[in-house]
């Protein structure tokens, strides 16, 4: 106790500002009269800490399913249909389409830059006539639940930030993630899984693999508590989430509420936030050891169900394994699901890796979808797919009918949701000839973002966090609109 005592009277100029500060706070819901101060420390901050049921609008979807396709799909070989540019083959792309617009380093010293046209073929399909190429034969099938935005752009050129971007509303890192923002906002519906679960999935082919960090799943600066809990594709789901040996739950038990004892201690004296964020994760830890089990049983599943994902589904560590937990986890109250799919970024043998990546996530989207709607929980359930920008018309390097690469390309890209509220069957935004600028309704991640938060209940204006003085938004300081044309 001495030495505890010793540190505080030492505390550094940081840590009694912040001190300071959560003692204002106190008094301040003390001035309101606040019921918050009736009850234990962690009980008040966890109170303050999210702001479930205090939605700005009706919500059409309480939970979301991401499936990221890390490295940026080629959109012109699978959903943005180009049939002018087999007259291009080989023709450099024009600088009246480029008009002097940033390339990588990559392609920029190249000196022409050929048109490399889709070798696959596109057919119209569902009640809108979505064209769609042949390497999509399952999820051709469920077109007509799924809504389409082929004008997406961003200002993000390379990999890191880019994604970043995509996933947090902001280039820079350390910003809390679309999911974390979910989680905080909307709160928990099952207090023996988290509400933000990531995995992420092992593509077939790994010619060129993206590094994911998990500062992409982080919670910012947002509570602890709201960042993603990682599950594993090998081995335990998660670490450490079994006894080990000699240790009965019983014993667990008592060792954690010695333990939260202290760290009560310890927050009623500092005020430090991460240790109400410790608390919470060895209860939520302890509970999960219970629930994970159960969750990642996938043999309780019909055959019927590994008929509709694939036999992969029974492959831990796939994306048809991936998107079958995905059902799961939202079926029990996982509020967000967020997936990586890596190695989309082709910047060679497109022809020969792009159907290794199709064929990993085809049929599994497809059953993803139609499970949750045979379920009736598609209504209330945003699937999202996406990367986090498109590729080049033009090839990088050489340029055979069966060796071309494709390089970075922000200027327009693909996206589809189904579900929670948008509207199916709907094709939004054009781009040109080219697929190389929009011509028509573009939408910058920004309004992605709050037109998701919209379906949620959130208005994208309102729904902020102060940090560093500051309002914090995900959508950032600049205009988002919500497409409203997307919307049921």
């Amino acid at each position: 106790m001495e030495t505890f005592e010793e540190y505080r009277t030492q505390v550094t100029r940081r840590h009694f500002l912040s001190q300071g500060a959560n003692l204002l706070g106190t008094a301040a819901m003390a001035s309101l009269g606040g019921s918050l101060l009736g009850g234990s420390a962690s009980a008040a901050s966890t109170s303050a800490s999210s702001l479930a049921g205090k939605l700005h609008l009706p919500p059409r979807a309480k939970q979301v399913i991401y499936l990221h396709m890390v490295g940026g799909p080629p959109q012109m070989d699978m959903f943005d249909y180009k049939p002018v540019m087999n007259g291009w083959y080989d023709k450099d792309l024009p600088e009246s389409v480029r008009m002097g617009q940033r390339l990588t380093t990559m392609t920029s010293g190249q000196a022409r830059f050929p048109i490399a046209p889709s070798k696959y073929q596109f057919e119209r399909v569902g009640q809108a006539g979505m064209w769609m190429g042949e390497l999509l034969p399952w999820l051709k099938q469920s077109v007509d639940d799924m809504t389409f935005v082929r004008s997406m752009h961003t200002e993000a050129i390379n990999h890191e930030p880019a994604i970043t971007l995509m996933q947090t509303g902001n280039q820079v890192t350390g910003r809390p993630c679309l999911g974390a923002w979910s989680s905080y906002g909307l709160g928990s519906l099952n207090e023996n899984l988290p509400t933000f679960v990531v995995m992420v999935a092992r593509p077939t082919n790994t010619e060129q693999v993206q590094a994911i960090s998990a500062r992409l799943w982080s919670s910012g600066f947002l509570p602890g508590q709201h960042a993603g809990v990682s599950l594993r594709s090998a081995g335990d789901p998660i670490l450490y989430i079994n006894n080990p040996p000699g240790v009965s739950r019983e014993v667990r038990r008592t060792t954690l509420d010695g333990i939260e004892a202290l760290n009560e201690m310890n927050y009623q004296q500092l005020g430090d936030p991460q240790t109400e964020t410790r608390i919470q994760q060895y209860e939520m830890a302890f509970r999960m050891q219970a629930s994970v089990p159960e969750l990642t049983d996938i043999a309780t599943e019909s055959e019927s169900t590994f008929d509709l994902y694939g036999e992969a589904a029974r492959e831990p560590g796939t994306f048809a394994y991936t998107a079958l937990m995905a059902r799961r986890m939202v079926e029990r109250g996982v509020r967000f699901v967020q997936i990586y799919h890596n190695n989309w970024d082709t910047h060679g043998n497109v022809a020969g890796r792009l159907p290794d990546q199709c064929r990993d996530v085809d049929q599994p989207c497809h059953a993803l979808i139609q499970d949750l709607k045979q379920r009736g929980m598609l209504e209330d359930t945003i699937v999202i797919w996406g990367g986090e920008f498109g590729r080049t018309i033009y090839s990088q390097g050489g340029l055979t009918h069966d060796n071309y690469g494709r390089d970075h390309h922000p200027r327009c890209f693909t996206m589809w949701m189904a579900g929670g509220g948008f509207k199916p069957g709907t094709v939004y935004g054009e781009t040109c000839d080219f697929s190389y600028n929009i011509v028509k309704d573009p939408v910058h991640i920004r309004d992605f973002h709050a037109t998701v938060l919209h379906q949620l209940g959130f208005d994208n204006e309102r729904f902020t966090f102060k940090s560093q003085g500051l309002d914090q938004k995900l959508t950032g300081v600049l205009p988002a609109r919500v497409v409203r044309e997307l919307l049921a």
